[in-house]
């Protein structure tokens, strides 16, 4: 219950004499339920009956009437439900009858008594009418859809404002240009109360505060449903400009996060690249995942990796099969040493596990008492519990209210705080944390390994947000290089900032592929083959695989957040793995390679030439001759246009050295 007050009336004109009214007290109450605001009224001594409510039913302008089916009518009693709460339960054992509606007219039933109750969802408000200041008591009409208009609500006790000021942080309210007294709800935002609470905790004027707090929150509901809210949330105007100037956008994203720079200017594409010719997509095909035998051949008798150039392009090429990721993603993560030899990784996960549990102790320890006087170790105990609450359980892993998994989750993300007490817990961790914790099946194990993922994603999670600034420039300038025209489609519909595309980045994907499909994507991207931030690329081609239809289909900036936010879990993994390895050999083997363009894919090292047999330089010697880097990879693969082609291996795969 957002707010509650008593001694709101209704005058009615229902008394013996029709020159007075008659005055019937109610209780005015605006609830939030999970996905809509219900305003409700109803008389004082009638909060507890349900025989007949006027209600603005969600799917209709029309004000219809609840009425029991005779099986449910009882006298008020004992059996009567006996808390507010309660009457929300009987909304499945209502039916619906429609009832004409005549502005403000008693209903008179059969036992002559005047039922005035009614209630509607914040979607169906039109306006809200006020009374002139010093007119008597202040008083309040809604103005559903469709003009249907409820009696006038009387604040005898006053606070009529509060009311206002409540539905302000769900609804956007302007004065209308003919009535003052008039506040009309801005049409476009039908999706406030259903949806954009999914895009933000709390719908209201907060949105540059939100974001600024808490990213994660802001970006990572469903923004399939949002119209117009955004540009609405910052114009109480007039409502029929449905324009935005390419500034207005860039502003606000400026401030939400600071440093963040966006092209504001008429004319697209000036700032940094000039239209270049990067040439035809070559054709990439992927190879089946690495198995335990061809693991175990890299690996000498004590237990060192014997070409890690090797296996990393193989598991580019292909992944892991699942039997081997418990051991192969300790070196991928960097929790293993690449030339560490089994005894010693053996000593260093004993030496790992004592740490490990000398920091769980540190919070296990902390009594009641102690965790109230520590307000960052309390709110990073709820921000966990929340989090890990809504993990994902299509995953056995994490089935059910009181899983091992969901525990062991928990636990590890409490420790992590002990560990990095200043980052300690931000929104989106156990994203990060959960698939690690799948496949190690081993708390201590899956903490090293999330510590060693969040090494590479820390400034995703800081407060300035400096990576997530940095990752979103960088995808402008690729993008810009490879398709300037599709760019300047994005930025004519306000959506050149690119953030759509803040929920792939914070979190690496994992909201938009399949938990197996995620599996297969990360390790690909541990490899860091075949360039740096490769992810970026990925991004790239999604964005390249949509564009035909954003594009024909004139997709505004509405349909192009909606677009992108139900691809989640329709993408093919191995197809846009196919694509983005096509745009990165498409550009490292272009010779006009903006400088920016070569810094972000990490290509400063391009001289070293295919010949060099020096192998000293991983990046100089992936990056040297990209077209004929894995010419040698076992098959068989999967083509860009995901159909399976067989290959045959080359012979003497095992002595193979990097080009």
């Amino acid at each position: 219950v957002a707010y509650e007050q008593e001694g709101v009336f209704i005058h009615s004109s229902c008394g013996k004499n029709d020159d007075q009214d008659n005055l019937i007290a109610g209780i005015l109450r605006v609830i939030e339920k999970e996905n809509e605001v219900i305003v409700d009224w109803r008389p004082s001594d009638d909060t507890l009956d349900n025989s007949n409510i006027l209600c603005a039913g969600k799917d209709s302008s029309s004000v219809v009437e609840w009425t029991q089916t005779p099986k449910e009518k009882s006298p008020r009693g004992a059996d009567r439900p006996s808390s507010y709460e309660a009457e929300w339960d009987m909304v499945t054992t209502v039916s619906f009858k429609k009832k004409p509606h005549s502005n403000g007219d008693a209903t008179t039933h059969a036992n002559g008594e005047s039922k005035w109750s009614f209630l509607f969802s914040l979607t169906d408000l039109k306006s809200v009418k006020q009374n002139k200041e010093g007119m008597g008591w202040s008083y309040l009409v809604f103005c559903l859809k469709d003009d249907v208009r409820l009696p006038a609500l009387h604040f005898h006790h006053g606070d009529s404002k509060l009311l206002i000021k409540c539905l302000e942080k769900h609804v956007v309210l302007s004065e209308s240009p003919q009535d003052k007294r008039i506040l009309l709800v801005n049409s476009q935002n039908k999706s406030l109360s259903q949806s954009f609470e999914n895009l933000l905790d709390e719908p209201s004027y907060g949105l540059l505060q939100k974001l600024k707090k808490d990213p994660y929150t802001a970006t990572m509901g469903r923004f399939s449903k949002v119209t117009n809210y955004i540009f609405d949330s910052f114009r109480l105007t007039d409502p029929s400009t449905h324009r935005r100037p390419p500034s207005e956008m860039a502003d606000f994203l400026n401030d939400a996060i600071p440093g963040l720079k966006i092209n504001q200017q008429e004319e697209p594409g000036f700032e940094v690249i000039t239209r270049i010719d990067l040439g035809k997509q070559p054709e990439v095909s992927r190879r089946e995942p690495v198995t335990a035998e061809e693991w175990t051949k890299n690996m000498d008798s004590e237990g060192r990796i014997l070409n890690v150039d090797y296996i990393k392009q193989l598991i580019f090429k292909g992944g892991l099969c699942h039997t081997l990721r418990k051991e192969a993603w300790k070196f991928l993560l960097g929790y293993f040493p690449w030339n560490s030899t089994k005894e010693e990784r053996a000593n260093l996960q004993k030496r790992k596990t004592d740490e490990y549990f000398r920091m769980k102790l540190q919070w296990k320890s902390v009594s009641e008492e102690q965790e109230k006087r520590n307000s960052r170790l309390r709110d990073y105990r709820s921000l966990i519990e929340k989090d890990v609450n809504r993990t994902d359980r299509t995953n056995k892993f994490y089935e059910g209210e009181d899983n091992p998994g969901l525990i062991l989750l928990h636990d590890i993300l409490m420790t992590y705080c002990m560990y990095d007490f200043d980052l300690g817990y931000v929104q989106g961790m156990s994203d990060l944390l959960s698939p690690v914790l799948y496949v190690m099946e081993n708390e201590v194990d899956a903490f090293w390994c999330f510590v060693s993922y969040m090494d590479q994603m820390h400034q995703n999670f800081e407060e300035q947000m400096q990576g997530m600034k940095t990752q979103l420039i960088q995808l402008s300038t690729l993008l810009r290089l490879l398709d300037s025209g599709f760019c300047s489609y994005l930025e004519s519909q306000d959506s050149g900032y690119l953030y759509f595309c803040f929920r792939w980045l914070l979190i690496r994907f994992k909201r938009e592929f399949s938990f197996q499909d995620i599996l297969r994507l990360w390790e690909v991207m541990w490899t860091e083959l075949p360039c740096q931030n490769f992810h970026l690329l990925l991004c790239c081609a999604i964005l390249e695989s949509e564009k035909q239809q954003i594009m024909e289909k004139h997709y505004g900036f509405n349909e192009i957040l909606k677009h992108v936010n139900e691809l989640s879990m329709k993408i093919d993994v191995e197809f846009i793995l196919c694509k983005a390895e096509a745009i990165s050999m498409q550009m490292m083997n272009c010779k006009e390679l903006p400088q920016a363009v070569s810094e972000i894919l990490g290509l400063e090292s391009r001289s070293v030439t295919p010949d060099s047999d020096t192998g000293d330089d991983d990046s100089a010697a992936v990056l040297s001759c990209p077209t004929s880097l894995y010419q040698s990879i076992t098959a068989p693969v999967t083509a860009a246009n995901g159909t399976r082609e067989s290959s045959q291996q080359a012979p003497e795969t095992q002595s193979l050295t990097p080009a």
